[in-house]
């Protein structure tokens, strides 16, 4: 048998000078080819090139939510006071979490390219410590409403307005026990509210000050001219502004209960 060879076949011709089917040449080596083989000639499948791309990473989690709508309690009302100190809420700390606090929180978020969600998450409020301080007592409770604090000793006996400038509230006291409590103020640093113990020496329903020519409603001095009395002022800008040195009250309906009750020779304890 001879045979002729071209290129990559070779073809047989057989003793009477017949072609036989060509025999094509493999010149590959084992583990050559489509890459189904490894070196030792065995299939190593698809995938298994270590050249390839590495997995994606696995997402990152979505911040924790800390406040929602909803929720009520003192860190609703340090959020708020601290959006207040960045004029992004402008009414006062309530701590329940309502749609003007959502709204702001959402605008807050939107300003520094954060996701508009209006709920507080762990960003949110790591952003918002960055720009803020910790609100005083003042500022958690501008609108008034400050658990009023431990009654001055004088305040324990008898018939008596207890009143406090460092939580900025009147309580009135017979013999130990909390009547009625309610929001007051004082007067600016140029006319302060006097420090002592007094008494009611004269009570006035429709007084008008000759000084300031100001209504005074339900005024009972207990100090010179200082006394206590409703503020129509003070019920419409709260802590905003300050008296000339009386203790003011803006709760009408609450004043006009005490104003009720009082009677002159009444103890008024004015205490820091």
């Amino acid at each position: 048998m001879a045979a002729l060879v071209s290129g990559c076949t070779a073809q047989a011709v057989d003793t009477d000078g017949k072609a036989q089917p060509p025999v094509r040449i493999s010149t590959t080596k084992p583990g050559d080819g489509d890459g189904n083989s490894d070196s030792d000639g065995k299939g190593a499948g698809k995938g298994s090139d270590k050249g390839g791309e590495k997995p994606a990473a696995a997402p990152k989690p979505p911040p924790k939510t800390l406040l929602d709508r909803g929720a009520s309690g003192p860190q609703v009302r340090e959020l708020q006071a601290r959006l207040r100190q960045i004029a992004w809420l402008y009414e006062n700390p309530s701590g329940t979490y309502g749609a003007s606090t959502a709204a702001a929180v959402k605008g807050f978020q939107g300003k520094r390219g954060l996701p508009r969600t209006g709920t507080t998450d762990t960003v949110t409020w790591q952003k918002l410590l960055g720009m803020t301080h910790k609100p005083t007592k003042f500022e958690l409770y501008s609108g008034g409403g400050i658990p009023p604090s431990k009654p001055d000793p004088r305040c324990l006996n008898g018939r008596v307005l207890c009143i406090s400038k460092a939580s900025r509230t009147l309580t009135w006291m017979i013999d130990g026990k909390a009547v009625s409590t309610m929001d007051v103020r004082f007067g600016s640093q140029y006319t302060p509210t006097r420090d002592g113990t007094f008494e009611v020496y004269w009570k006035s329903r429709h007084h008008v000050s000759t000084l300031y020519d100001t209504s005074m409603p339900y005024a009972m001095f207990f100090s010179g001219g200082q006394a206590v009395h409703f503020s129509s002022d003070f019920a419409a800008t709260g802590y905003n502004g300050a008296s000339h040195g009386c203790v003011n009250v803006r709760d009408e309906k609450k004043i006009a209960n005490l104003f009720a009750q009082v009677r002159n020779g009444d103890k008024v304890v004015v205490y820091k």
